[in-house]
């Protein structure tokens, strides 16, 4: 029997040492977070209006209230899975001009990748947040989002980022 030897983390077209670390991440999901609950709050505020100017029965209420919930989760899931899946970035990852890339090549998650990531982000925040704080031990500053996700992120030159 032959011990293996673990596989190096290498994307194409990133130095080593690319990968990004916490702070830089979370900055970039501060502004994600803050850019999809403001869109959140002026289509749920839009539809609060609107919903006030007829006389709705309780239970038809409480019906929107959880059709909303379930939009919201779907606006938040999509958002995330949607941009990693696609380009790689989505809009604070742009302005902090890092991008997500799959570990075993230069290129997109594809959406169950993406999607798998979301719930290891979930589930990284779920116990303590240690699977962000995971990124600061890991020497490819990989959380365990990334790990169940087959995924890194790196820094993206300012000429791609664009």
């Amino acid at each position: 029997m032959t011990a293996t030897v673990p596989r190096e983390i290498v994307v194409a077209d990133t130095p080593a040492g690319g990968e990004v670390g916490l702070v830089t991440r979370g900055i970039a999901f501060t502004i994600d977070v803050i850019f999809v609950d403001v869109v959140a709050w002026i289509v749920g505020g839009a539809i609060a209006v609107i919903a006030s100017l007829f006389e709705l029965p309780h239970d038809v209420r409480t019906v929107l209230i959880a059709v909303g919930a379930a939009a919201a989760l779907v606006w938040v899931v999509g958002y995330f899975a949607v941009f990693w899946a696609t380009t790689g970035q989505t809009l604070g990852n742009r302005i902090m001009q890092i991008r997500v890339r799959s570990v075993a090549a230069d290129a997109p998650l594809g959406l169950r990748r993406a999607l798998l990531r979301v719930v290891g982000a979930f589930l990284s925040a779920l116990i303590f947040f240690l699977g962000f704080a995971w990124i600061v031990v890991d020497p490819h500053r990989r959380g365990w989002l990334d790990h169940i996700a087959g995924s890194v992120v790196v820094h993206v030159p300012d000429d791609h980022a664009r």
